[in-house]
């Protein structure tokens, strides 16, 4: 099990657009590593830590960048929920991996970091 409070504590000394670039890397993680059956739970970690980005990030950013962040984290949230039955479908994992390429590309545009 990891320590959470190690963790939030590193993931905030980071800048603001850093963080968010963090997020936009695990979701990209997400669709690299759903490729291969045996990354089940390298993603299911991932997800978990995005969740706790998300939590550690959204009160500092603007209300409509918090909203989409909320909306990421519900959807990491029902993804999570039906983990079991997405990864044993292929056609479901895949729609989890470009569903991530999508939010990963557009918390990076988020970020400013590649303006």
């Amino acid at each position: 099990m990891r320590d959470w409070i190690v963790v939030r504590e590193r993931y905030l000394r980071d800048d603001l657009p850093v963080r968010l670039g963090g997020l936009a890397a695990n979701l990209s993680r997400i669709k690299s590593f759903a490729s291969h059956y045996a990354n089940h739970e390298a993603v299911e970690s991932i997800l978990d830590e995005s969740k706790f980005f998300i939590e550690w990030t959204a009160p500092e950013v603007e209300i409509d960048i918090a909203a989409e962040l909320v909306e990421l984290q519900i959807q990491l949230a029902c993804w999570q929920r039906r983990w079991t039955s997405i990864w044993a479908d292929p056609v479901q994992r895949n729609r989890v991996a470009e569903q991530s390429s999508v939010w990963s590309k557009r918390i990076l545009d988020l970020s400013g970091l590649l303006s």
